[in-house]
């Protein structure tokens, strides 16, 4: 054979165990491969005759390695760890079965019940394969897919719901979205990272804070507008003017968050860089056990087939919501704000809870306060605009108990992030304002629609 003409680099990192290989040709482009995680200990070494026979080892070590690995991401290990492996997919069954009794039984509770216990490990499922695409994106760009796909849940039982006219059932499931969000998913956030973390004061950044804050204002503002021009009665013309008005405020809005996308990942991507990113930049081995289980493609095809599949658990849902507020004499607020949003935030839930807990609460919060954002700025205008287009009479007035509500949790969240810093009790005092938010839907008569309330009427009486 000739001489050489390929450089080969191995640089192992002390302590982290890694070895790189680089492969540089002299007649043809450059190429590099990585190795990770072999099991030597040495300093660089030079290319010598006395370490050919190391680097063919190293060289066959690395082929293997890859073979496994390529073995190991076959899809029936793809589908093990989706759908088998995870602990909740216990639950998964009661999807079908909901679907059955739907057709054979006809009993809406059970139908509801059961299609809301099969969404359950679906959500979480949709926050996997979210986070494990996430591992291809970035921090930033990961943080928004798991806000958006942690509300594909929402978005499409939404669309169902207005598609069957529904339209107060939209309205209060979205509000549920938010103040599940900003109350019990942030507040169980903090509270189990202050317990975790209990001999530090957790830390994120303020300015991403603050931003989605005045979002979120800025979402209170367009919301109230139409309900305070109702009820005070001031339309220049009953109620088409509050309906245009919600219309042409939904697509400010629409704009608002899309100027919002572009300041955060293009304009000011460095202002919102994650705190531990900014502080730790000398400890990035730290996290660098953490790897995806996944490939890219078959992250995005499992998040179309389970997006696909509770939708479907959704039509059933939905079908089954008013039956199911009659049989068990509850109110429809309760079940729409309450109910239908815990089930929906099943992934947000539990990624911000373990984020918080792995002391990465910019994460917790793009997953929480950011998932409240999105709804507030781009689902809820997004739904306005689609009852447009669909005939359906959706408007930004939620009524004034529901936007009275929202107002002060939108404050109550924003005194608690104008600090910078989290511990437990801040988490404690947002859970329990979350039980109040509950209790107060569970004994609350929505008059807005005569058949919302049909079964609640019977628990509460009028004088």
């Amino acid at each position: 054979m000739g001489p050489v003409d390929e450089k080969v680099e191995v640089a192992i990192e002390s302590g982290d165990e890694e070895m790189e290989i680089l492969f540089s040709g002299a007649a043809s482009s450059p190429t590099r491969r990585k190795a990770v995680n072999f099991d030597l200990e040495s300093e660089t070494l030079p290319l010598s005759s006395s370490n050919h026979s190391h680097i063919n080892t190293s060289s066959n070590h690395l082929a293997n390695s890859w073979i496994v690995k390529r073995m190991e991401r076959s899809p029936f290990r793809t589908f093990y760890i989706v759908l088998i492996r995870a602990k909740i997919n216990v639950l998964l069954p009661f999807g079908p079965l909901a679907i059955l009794l739907h057709y054979f039984t006809g009993k809406h509770v059970w139908v509801f019940f059961f299609s809301l216990v099969g969404i359950i490990p679906l959500a979480e499922r949709l926050g996997y394969a979210t986070e494990q695409l996430a591992f291809y994106t970035g921090p930033t760009a990961g943080g928004l897919l798991n806000a958006t796909f942690g509300n594909a849940t929402e978005m499409i039982i939404s669309i169902y719901a207005l598609k069957s006219g529904m339209v107060r059932v939209v309205q209060q499931s979205l509000l549920g979205s938010i103040l599940s969000n900003m109350l019990l998913v942030l507040g169980f956030s903090f509270f189990t990272g202050g317990i975790v973390h209990c001999k530090k004061v957790q830390v994120f950044n303020k300015a991403a804070a603050v931003v989605n804050s005045g979002l979120l204002l800025m979402a209170v503002m367009g919301i109230m507008f139409p309900a305070v021009l109702h009820f005070t009665r001031t339309e220049i013309h009953f109620g088409k003017s509050e309906m245009a008005l919600s219309r042409f405020s939904s697509c400010i809005m629409l704009v608002a968050y899309g100027s919002y996308l572009f300041f955060q990942l293009k304009s000011q991507h460095n202002l919102y860089s994650p705190i531990d990113e900014v502080v730790n930049n000398d400890e990035e081995g730290a996290d660098d056990e953490e790897a995806p289980e996944i490939t890219q493609w078959e992250s995005i095809c499992w998040l179309a087939v389970l997006t696909l599949w509770i939708s479907v658990l959704s039509g059933y849902l939905v079908d089954a919501i008013q039956g199911a507020s009659e049989s068990l004499n509850m109110p429809m607020a309760f079940i729409s704000v309450i109910l239908l949003p815990i089930v929906g935030n099943a992934a947000e839930h539990a990624s911000a809870i373990m984020f918080a807990m792995k002391d990465k609460l910019d994460i917790s919060l793009g997953v929480a306060i950011g998932s409240s954002t999105q709804i507030s700025m781009f689902v809820i205008p997004f739904c306005v605009v689609l009852g447009w287009i669909m005939g359906q009479p959706m408007d930004l007035n939620f009524q004034l108990f529901e936007t009275a509500t929202l107002f002060i949790t939108v404050l109550v969240v924003a005194f608690m992030l104008q600090e910078g810093t989290s511990n437990y009790f801040k988490g404690l005092m947002l859970i329990l304002c979350y039980l109040i938010v509950a209790a107060s839907f569970f004994v609350h008569v929505d008059r807005s629609s005569g058949l919302s309330d049909a079964g609640h009427e019977t628990l509460f009486p009028e004088k």
